[in-house]
């Protein structure tokens, strides 16, 4: 500790090792030491005592639509840092697709870049675009830092951003094994989908029965058979449906590289509240029952789903109509992420040291930044998030950093305050305060 420039103290400071009483020393921005609570702070450093309230890594938060440039009314950079920050975030990683460009060429790529260098109040990374025309522009993608690919099944919703078919899909991710890359998929089956009801209209009930589970299960099963075929890694994104972990868990054990992501809105919403017309609730794949929720809990318990992001995918007011068929689909969840998951978790028994795991460290560890994020422990930035876990609030949009805050939290009583959240060894925000932007533009490690 001899050269810390600051210290950090708290009573319950979660480490790899458990939580427990320690003062974390940072020096340049990085993590040097995890001392006993009472070790002697350097003459020069300056120590900042949090009392009872938790110090945690900072969320790493692969899955988010920042839809920055091109959909700014949507969100962007920094509305959408701005949220993560507030929420204990202090790593997202954004989609490709939303923004106009998407991110789909080593060109639109530096156009993303460019837009966000000055936005952002968090570390920003970015995924590329799998698009049927687009394969020779995949390595170079790869090569220029992005994170991995994502590809959709099915129809994704914007025209500019057109689904792979099943030999497209072999295309791109023979592509993609070859130089060591990861796809990541929007798994719905377009057939199955097309084969459902269509009925439209604000009954929640009928806009279920649009995105049944077969569609999710028909997809991931696709995408499993294609990555044993070509030995590739890939990752499944926002799964729902708990009829594909027995498919998921079989691939494993057969050696298939396979990752599994859920998201907050699965975990702690249920169909059976959706209220008809409410389409802040509407995103796809859709949420399902209570039965079929308490079987990914389970399966986030075992360890078949590995990590929990928001699928952060605002959109302007005007586009939440009451007709479900019509409205945009996509939760805004960046800014409550962690309460929202906290307080199920808890009321099911886990501590918090598994959320962390499953919103923080598994979540670095899929990008590949597990050497610098994701744990508090020497050698990593010095990312953190302040939590107060006991205190409760309920959800006001207005308080939200969203640039549209239009959410399925709205009015919901969530345990878990996050007084203040912190990037590399700088407080960027607290009680509601931001500093300047201070976050960093991220690449791949090579």
């Amino acid at each position: 500790m001899s050269d810390a420039e600051l210290v950090l103290r708290s009573t319950r400071v979660l480490t790899p090792e458990g939580t427990r009483p320690a003062s974390v020393a940072v020096t340049g921005g990085s993590i040097t030491a995890v001392a006993p609570y009472d070790a002697p702070v350097p003459s020069g450093a300056r120590c900042e005592d949090l009392g009872d309230d938790v110090l945690l890594p900072g969320l790493v938060d692969t899955h988010v639509h920042v839809n920055d440039p091109g959909r700014t009314e949507w969100e962007g950079f920094w509305t959408a840092t701005r949220a993560a920050a507030a929420g204990g975030v202090t790593t997202l990683v954004d989609m490709p697709l939303n923004s106009l460009p998407p991110t789909t060429t080593v060109a639109a790529l530096r156009v993303k870049q460019e837009t966000a260098a000055a936005k952002a109040h968090v570390d920003v990374g970015f995924w590329g675009g799998a698009l049927p025309d687009n394969t020779a522009d995949l390595r170079p993608l790869h090569e220029a830092g992005v994170f991995g690919f994502k590809a959709f099944l099915s129809p994704s919703g914007v025209d500019e951003f057109p689904h792979l078919g099943r030999e497209q899909l072999a295309r791109s991710l023979a592509e993609i094994a070859g130089f060591g890359g990861l796809l990541i998929a929007h798994a719905e089956d377009p057939g199955h989908l097309a084969a459902a009801p269509q009925r439209g209209g604000p009954r929640y009930a009928d806009f279920l029965a649009s995105r049944p589970r077969g569609a999710e299960d028909t997809a991931v099963a696709t995408l499993l058979a294609e990555a044993k075929r070509l030995h590739a890694r890939v990752h499944v994104l926002h799964l729902s449906s708990s009829d594909a972990l027995p498919l998921i868990r079989a691939a494993r054990a057969e050696g298939v590289r396979v990752t599994v992501e859920t998201c907050p809105h699965y975990l702690t919403l249920t169909a059976e509240e959706v209220p008809d017309g409410a389409s802040e609730f509407k995103c796809c794949p859709p949420i399902r029952e209570a039965a079929n929720q308490d079987l990914l809990w389970e399966a986030l318990a075992d360890g078949t789903i590995d990590c929990v992001v928001t699928d952060h995918s605002p959109s302007t007011a005007d586009l939440k109509t009451a007709d479900f068929a019509t409205a945009w689909g996509g939760i805004s969840g960046l800014q409550l992420s962690l309460p929202a998951v906290w307080t199920e978790a808890r009321r099911r028994g886990h501590a918090l040291e598994d959320v962390v795991r499953w919103m923080s460290t598994r979540t670095a560890r899929l990008v590949g930044l597990d050497d610098r994020k994701g744990a508090i422990a020497v050698g990593r930035d010095a990312d953190f998030a302040v939590l107060a876990p006991d205190e409760t609030f309920t959800v006001d949009p207005a308080a939200l950093q969203h640039r549209n805050r239009v959410t399925a939290y709205a009015g919901r009583t969530l345990s878990g305050v996050v007084r203040s959240t912190w990037l590399r060894g700088e407080r960027v925000v607290a009680d509601g305060r931001f500093t300047a932007p201070k976050g960093r533009l991220l690449q791949r490690p090579h």
